[in-house]
């Protein structure tokens, strides 16, 4: 027990040691106020930060994630088969996949789907 104290107590200091030359060390010459400010690919980082983006392009993206995690609640259902009876497993899907295609032909109706207006 003492031993596994002492190789404790001799990691840490190690550490401490280690990061204290380290902060020794790499102090940045340097200043300026160049060097501070945030590299943006050439963009004035004065100007303005935010720019309108497509409603859209937006939408698009939110039904994707919704669809992408109603795949993970269907991936499951394969499972489902060996632990439920095949008629309650057989409900249970139908109601999903009926929910599901509801919501995809409001959207459809919506003319959400439709990439240009």
């Amino acid at each position: 027990m003492y031993s596994m104290l002492m190789i404790f107590l001799f990691i840490i200091f190690l550490v401490t040691l280690m990061l204290l030359a380290a902060t020794i060390l790499s102090k940045k010459s340097n200043n300026d106020k160049e060097k501070l400010s945030p590299f943006e690919c050439g963009f004035d980082p004065k100007s303005l930060a935010r720019l309108p983006f497509s409603m859209h392009f937006f939408m698009i993206t939110i039904i994707f994630l919704i669809f992408d995690v109603e795949i993970c609640l269907i991936m499951p259902m394969i499972i489902l088969i060996k632990l439920c009876k095949l008629i309650n497993w057989f409900v249970i899907s139908t109601m999903f996949i009926l929910i599901l295609l509801i919501g995809l032909y409001y959207e459809w109706k919506l003319k959400m789907l439709n990439w240009t207006n």
